[in-house]
């Protein structure tokens, strides 16, 4: 029997040290959201892909929730962060495309629109209900010296990019810590640089450095669940790997130099040339891959794999620049479209969710969810009321605990392009594009069940639905922040 209150303590500290999982059953769950940029809904070997090795990422999804019917909250990158953080679809979002602000050189770095002051993200949500916040990547949503500022806007501590523009160059001069300059050992590239045909392995070696920001954001995001593993933590983890400049480490390459019939890429779509485009592609995804794999393990190794979640998802579709290959790896899966529409190749994206105990391994779901779910699903997993958003919690559909009903529809929004909108509901999805130059455009519909690769436009066989349809628009868009990316009922 234990008499004293000094004996009651010493066994906490033993049960502490000696089962380091202990301490984690009477505590909220860590939460870990892993974000690619510009993956392809078909670039997992768990949805599909036979050219890429991805196995970690496949793990994750054996051994948890993997969704089929999972979409982006709109196909490019700073809404769509926007929009994930804020759990607003692109009819409410303040940020609604990528509003280009400064220039590429390092002296006119100026980042893109940047989130208001006051804005509620979900990491003010998080932070608010206890936890650590972090996050490492790209941000793309305001520079350090404005409001945008991810350290005001709910995250104790940030690493990476702040400026997409200088995203497009995985060997930059720095990446940013807390609002602060963090030199890296790498000249100044111009990722857009050209080639001519016949160039040499020097001058593609112009488009390498020494400091590689995969690995510089990783060792980051390693430190960062080292340094809170006592208390619950929520890590946002968008790392820019596969975004379109074809960048990554020659030993990664080398493991697929070989295996496809490739020739050199000169930057004829603009991003850094290379000698093996297809191989370099392929690496970048692997090499992911095995920073997921680094995650988990370290989770693993620190006691905390039954009491974390980890979610793993894509800001949207495989891009048509740079020396991609859309087709040759069958990126979207045989969907139509890529990033910058929304048809589903631009929109649908892989979603792996994994929590031992909680998510039942090998599941598949085809319940229809968005990234502005994200918001109130975080918030559940925190053990807090979600505030108002346009999503739902995915958390029954987890965890097979509770039925959702699916809901009426889910509304996409995007200005950037031609102006386009996609409401997707029942078995049916309506597109609507090139709104920019005919307001009164006609609606597209597709029968998703029959024809996922919409390929067949159903709209004259159902006036009854296409009468439905603008009155959904009419209730969900807002009218945008600025006149660029007001498009359905501009006043100008």
């Amino acid at each position: 029997m234990i008499k004293s209150p000094t004996s009651k303590l010493f066994l906490i500290f033993a049960l502490f040290i000696c089962f380091p999982g202990f301490s984690q059953k009477n505590r909220k769950p860590n939460i870990i959201y892993i974000y690619a940029d510009d993956l392809g809904y078909g670039e997992l070997g768990s949805y599909g892909q036979k050219k890429i090795r991805t196995p970690n990422l496949d793990k994750l999804a054996k051994e948890g929730i993997r969704f089929t019917k999972h979409y982006t909250s709109t196909p490019v990158c700073a809404p769509a962060r926007c929009m994930l953080l804020t759990g607003r679809h692109g009819g409410h979002s303040y940020i609604r495309g990528n509003y280009e602000m400064g220039g590429f050189a390092d002296n006119k770095e100026g980042g893109q629109m940047p989130l208001p002051e006051g804005t509620l993200t979900i990491a003010k949500v998080l932070k608010g209900a206890g936890y650590a916040t972090g996050a490492v990547g790209k941000w793309g949503l305001g520079m350090a010296n404005t409001t945008g500022d991810p350290n005001k806007q709910g995250f104790d501590y940030f690493y990476g990019y702040l400026d997409q523009k200088q995203a497009h160059n995985y060997y930059p001069t720095h990446l940013w810590e807390n609002g602060k300059w963090d030199t890296l050992n790498n000249p100044v590239i111009d990722v857009h640089r050209k080639l001519a045909p016949g160039a040499s392995d020097e001058e593609f070696a112009y488009f390498k450095g020494k400091d590689y920001a995969i690995d510089k954001m990783a060792a980051k995001a390693e430190k960062f669940i080292n340094n809170h593993k006592e208390k619950p933590f929520f890590l946002y983890l968008p790392f820019t790997i596969p975004h379109a400049s074809l960048q990554t480490l020659d030993e990664e390459i080398k493991q697929y130099v070989g295996q496809f019939d490739e020739k050199p890429y000169l930057g004829e779509r603009n991003y850094a040339s290379t000698k093996y485009p297809l191989s370099t592609y392929a690496a970048m995804i692997t090499y992911l891959d095995k920073q997921v794999g680094k995650v988990m393990e370290q989770v693993k190794r620190l006691g905390l794999d039954d009491n974390t979640i980890i979610m793993f998802s894509s800001d949207n579709g495989t891009t048509f620049n740079g020396g991609t290959d859309a087709k040759f790896f069958n990126s979207v899966g045989g969907l139509r479209g890529l990033k910058m529409d929304v048809y589903e190749g631009g929109i649908r994206e892989p979603f792996i969710a994994r929590w031992p105990g909680k998510i039942p391994a090998g599941t598949t779901s085809d319940f229809v969810s968005a990234q502005f779910d994200m918001f109130a699903t975080l918030s559940e997993i925190a053990g807090v009321k979600a505030p108002p958003s346009d999503g739902i919690s995915l958390v029954p559909v987890m965890t097979g605990k509770g039925k959702l009903q699916p809901r009426e529809y889910l509304y996409f929004e995007f200005s950037e392009k031609s102006g386009q909108i996609a409401i997707r509901f029942e078995k049916f999805k309506a597109v609507k594009s090139d709104l920019k130059k005919n307001r009164n455009a006609a609606w597209e519909l597709y029968d998703m069940e029959n024809d996922e690769k919409e390929s067949v436009d159903i709209a004259s066989k159902h006036p009854e639905i296409i009468s439905r349809l603008d009155a959904i628009v009419k209730k969900e868009h807002q009218a945008a922040t600025i006149k660029e990316w007001e498009f359905i009922d501009p006043k100008f």
